[in-house]
């Protein structure tokens, strides 16, 4: 439920699977958001969907509600939060070669997903030091430097790339470093973290995972623990607390 005080929801959501006709689902998203009243952008590949829309809160539900009703995107699990406006100035549906570039499209998560821990399941390890195994547990950042400094999991690491498609030249130079332990990879809402994890997998980096739903899952079922900062969001609000409200 909305709290009474911030009327509209905000919604980010992925999905890596192939969409044979990019072009003719942006033209049916775009007359439905825009009938809903919906701002923010939604992107389209081949390879699946990216999408960061806001709006009152029945419009949002209706528009998921819609999304869901096509096959492929009906395993879609929205991230929510709420603000006291619109955190976008428009609404923005564009077909892309990459829903998020790497540069790498041999990369396709639809073809099979990287394993994935849990929020819940990441939080204990890092209580402990360890995973299940007893391996050591490390964190990798696949964000760029500037949402970095936003916000970060204690300990992270942190390459300071400027943009994702630095990310495979990063681990080529690093993976030496990222053996004998767990890797985990995160990102903003679990998007990068994926196609990061596949990567490192196929680069011959061992025990490698993607944290489930990015940050903002873990905020919603973790909370703060382990993390200092906020989460850097690509909207008005900059960045969002561990509560999922704005950060002052």
């Amino acid at each position: 439920m909305a709290p009474t005080s911030l009327p509209i929801l905000n919604i980010s959501a992925y999905r890596f699977v192939p969409i044979a006709d990019p072009q003719a689902l942006r033209e049916s998203i775009r007359s439905r958001a825009t009938d809903l009243g919906l701002k923010g952008t939604v992107l389209l590949a081949e390879e699946g969907i990216n999408l960061f829309l806001a709006g009152l809160e029945t419009a949002v539900r209706a528009f998921v509600l819609d999304l869901r009703a096509d096959d492929r995107f009906a395993p879609l699990e929205p991230k929510e939060s709420w603000s006291a406006d619109v955190p976008f100035g428009k609404l923005l549906v564009k077909v892309k070669r990459e829903i998020i570039r790497m540069n790498h499209p041999h990369v396709r998560p639809a073809g099979g997903r990287a394993p994935s821990v849990d929020a819940r399941t990441l939080s204990r390890w890092l209580d402990a030091g360890h995973d299940d195994s007893g391996r050591p547990v490390v964190l990798l950042d696949t964000r760029n430097a500037f949402e970095v400094d936003h916000g970060r999991f204690r300990n992270a690491i942190d390459w300071r790339i400027g943009k994702f498609t630095e990310f495979p030249d990063a681990v080529r130079a690093n993976a030496h470093t990222l053996e004998g332990k767990t890797v985990v990879s995160y990102c903003t809402g679990g998007i990068r973290c994926e196609k990061a994890a596949l990567f490192m997998a196929e680069a011959g980096v061992g025990h490698v995972l993607q944290l489930e739903g990015g940050i903002l899952k873990y905020f919603e079922e973790a909370g703060s623990a382990h993390f200092d900062g906020g989460c850097f969001v690509f909207d008005e609000r900059e960045a969002l607390a561990p509560d999922l409200t704005v950060r002052s």
